[in-house]
């Protein structure tokens, strides 16, 4: 198939840090060159990549502190791109959500969507103007039934687990881990919490965005000792390995609804296991009292912790390999990519009949 892949600007793909959107994009764009499929990944110019690259951007546009009406532009510039080259492919993969849906109603080459986020309430009427498109959710919990969205499949997120190194026994002396925006909504400041009230060691990572810096600076940074609280700022894909990897437990008290979550399955590939809270995607993500545990307050959390010592690392790190691989989420894509040509292809001549010989 010849597949055009859209990236979000904002990082590169695959991110140097934290991004799990574009790290889904590099591995999803990565594999499916090595199955033989032609693929142009729409991206950043500094991208690093197996397929055809065309810059949309010179570099991420978090480096370059663009302004949401910049990034707009530059969005659209991509789009654009996209949508004018559209005959050139047979099916356009876009990841950057709602900003392609008019384009995709111009073209007859079919678009998937996969929306990495929740769909909140603003933006729900061009959903739903929309509803007719192709869309992909990356759990269950995150679909939209109530808008009637035409979802093809649900794939999950993947990742590579031979890129992780797995740590049969936690390091000395113990810790607890901490990984994500530090943003409300991952709940870095109920992380802190629940180490202090049981008197655990936690090491924190991750980029505090322009948009976070006063809840950080508020709720956050007040807290880190740089003891008992450690914050080691954002870490690369060696570092996160470490972090989780050596740690006894991984938190994730988010406070909302995550749609994926990838520090979920980078935490258990390394061998450790997740307590997070169960909301979104987590109950889909963690199999309660195997590869962690599943709470509904944050006492829960902190009783689950002398609980951690009976989960088998080795069962988290297979779990991933069997549900969360790269190969399953590019098994599934396959599928969609197959299921939406299938159905958009009309013997009449209206569109031509895809290359689906890889």
């Amino acid at each position: 198939m010849r597949i055009a892949q859209i990236a979000p600007l904002w990082e590169r793909v695959p991110p140097p840090g934290y991004g799990g959107t574009e790290l889904v994009v590099s591995l999803l764009t990565d594999e499916l060159v090595r199955r033989g499929h032609e693929v142009t990944l729409f991206a950043t110019a500094d991208s690093i990549t197996l397929a055809k690259l065309e810059p949309g951007a010179i570099q991420p546009l978090r480096l370059m502190e663009a302004t949401p009406q910049e990034a707009q532009v530059y969005d659209a510039l991509q789009l654009s791109k996209v949508y004018e080259n559209a005959s050139d492919f047979d099916i356009i993969h876009s990841h950057v959500d709602f900003q392609a849906f008019p384009y995709a109603n111009l073209v007859k080459t079919p678009t998937v969507h996969t929306t990495h986020g929740i769909i909140p309430p603003w933006v729900e009427p061009i959903y739903i103007k929309n509803k007719h498109q192709n869309f992909v959710s990356i759990s269950n919990s995150q679909r939209r039934d109530d808008l009637g969205l035409n979802y093809i499949a649900t794939v999950y997120n993947g990742i590579d687990p031979s890129n992780y190194v797995f740590h049969p026994q936690p390091d000395n002396p113990p810790y607890l881990a901490f990984l994500g925006r530090m943003s409300p909504e991952k709940g870095p400041h109920l992380a802190i919490e629940i180490a202090k009230r049981s008197s655990w060691h936690l090491k924190m990572a991750g980029k505090v965005d322009r948009a976070d810096q006063d809840f950080f600076e508020q709720q956050v940074a007040p807290l880190i000792d740089g003891q008992r609280i450690e914050f080691l700022s954002e870490a690369n894909h060696a570092q996160k390995s470490d972090l989780m990897g050596g740690a006894v437990a991984t938190l994730f008290p988010i406070t909302w609804r995550e749609p994926f979550g990838l520090v979920m399955t980078e935490s258990m590939v390394c061998g450790t296991p997740v307590i997070a809270m169960a909301m979104g995607s987590a109950p889909e993500v963690i199999v309660h009292g195997k590869t962690g545990f599943l709470c509904q307050t944050i006492d829960e959390c902190i009783a689950a912790i002398d609980r951690v010592p009976a989960i088998d690392r080795r069962v988290c790190r297979r779990h991933v390999e069997q549900h969360f691989s790269v190969q399953s989420m590019v098994d599934g894509y396959e599928a969609v990519y197959r299921d939406v040509l299938a159905k958009s292809y009309q013997p009449n001549g209206y569109q031509k009949a895809p290359m689906i010989a890889a």
